[in-house]
């Protein structure tokens, strides 16, 4: 029987891969020995368990920026968490480590080095975190989920995606979604999607163009997060959620996307061929304009800046792209070609050679 050590967390962007991996690992080798390796505080603390899956958690190190009394206790308490998760490796007799960044990765990859068992990596954002920038310096196995994501032994792998996207029938999901989300089979559909809390800048563009957007011929799918403050006009064409939990229906009838471009949400749209109008977060370190890169390239998707992205470029630029049928049709195929469906698979297959 071999045993997994997974670690990762914090955010749906290092979860979602990590459990999308333990499932291929589940379905591959039912007997196989699963352990997560977490924080109390990230989203793993409910989604692991929740998936049947055994979490360890460790406390949560962010690294020092500034010499101050956390930067002087930081050494110490690393190194016992080092010792730690060593110590479970060799207890728990762990035959790999597979890491997906996050607070829980930089140690683990430490533990492994230390109690000398192979290590593998998977970076699912294109510009690379602090953890997988050490985790990639100790092991050749470093799947990425964008191409040209600068780690040394980088392996296009894609992302890691949910098993409802992975095998998505469209056509038979699509004929499902129209009715569920009360949508007409007659027109096209755009779905405008910020994330689970939303987009405000988003948000409040879709909503002022929304009549300008229905006049060209559209009908709108707007998925404006739980916490937006915006109420749903009930203009018909235009249907507002304030939360989707099926979202592989709304991507089986999107004709085209509008939404920002975190690492997940950029590699569905690519995996589905879904072609977009991608509006990166304007905070943060800017990897979300690194992740639009590849589809960006490829045709299958436009940039747009958050501050730019208006009711006046949705009339200028959006509304005469969409309404060019033959140019939408285009950019499904350039998507789709940047995108892959079994990166859950090139995963696992690149732990099993490390394995190997």
């Amino acid at each position: 029987m071999t045993t997994y050590l997974l670690a990762g967390g914090g955010t749906a962007g290092h979860v979602n891969p990590l459990l999308a991996t333990a499932d291929e690992l589940r379905r591959r080798q039912p007997d196989a020995e699963i352990i997560v390796v977490g924080t109390a505080a990230g989203l793993e603390a409910r989604l692991v368990p929740a998936r049947g899956y055994e979490l360890v958690t460790i406390p949560k190190l962010p690294f020092p920026r500034r010499p101050n009394r956390a930067a002087v206790s930081f050494g110490p308490r690393l190194a016992r968490v080092i010792s730690d998760l060593a110590r479970l490796i060799r207890d728990r007799q762990v035959d790999v480590v597979v890491g997906f960044g996050g607070y829980a990765a930089a140690p683990a990859y430490l533990a492994a080095r230390r109690a000398r068992v192979p290590l593998v990596i998977h970076e699912a954002n294109a510009k690379p975190g602090m953890a997988n920038k050490l985790g990639a310096r100790f092991t050749p196995f470093v799947a990425v989920a964008f191409r040209g994501t600068p780690l040394p032994h980088a392996f296009f792998a894609g992302m890691p995606l949910r098993r409802e996207i992975e095998k998505l029938d469209v056509p038979a999901a699509r004929a499902e979604a129209l009715p569920f989300f009360d949508l007409s089979p007659d027109l096209p559909t755009l779905l405008v999607t910020g994330g689970s809390l939303g987009a405000e800048r988003i948000n409040g563009t879709v909503f002022e163009a929304a009549p300008a957007i229905i006049a060209a011929g559209y009908q709108v799918l707007h998925i404006v997060g739980e916490r937006s403050s915006l109420v749903d006009p009930g203009i018909p064409g235009y249907r507002m959620l304030r939360y989707c939990d099926r979202m592989e229906l709304a991507l089986a009838v999107a004709d085209f996307a509008v939404s920002r471009a975190g690492a997940a949400t950029v590699s569905e749209l690519a995996a589905l061929g879904i072609p977009s109008a991608l509006v990166p977060y304007a905070v943060g370190n800017g990897e979300q304009r690194f992740n639009a890169q590849d589809i960006v390239a490829a045709g299958g998707a436009v940039l747009v800046a958050d501050a730019e992205f208006t009711p006046a470029w949705v009339a200028s630029t959006l509304i005469p792209l969409i309404s060019d049928r033959s140019r939408v049709e285009r950019m499904a195929v350039a998507a789709a070609s940047a995108g892959v469906r079994d990166g859950s698979a090139r995963t696992v297959d690149l732990i099993m050679e490390a394995l190997s």
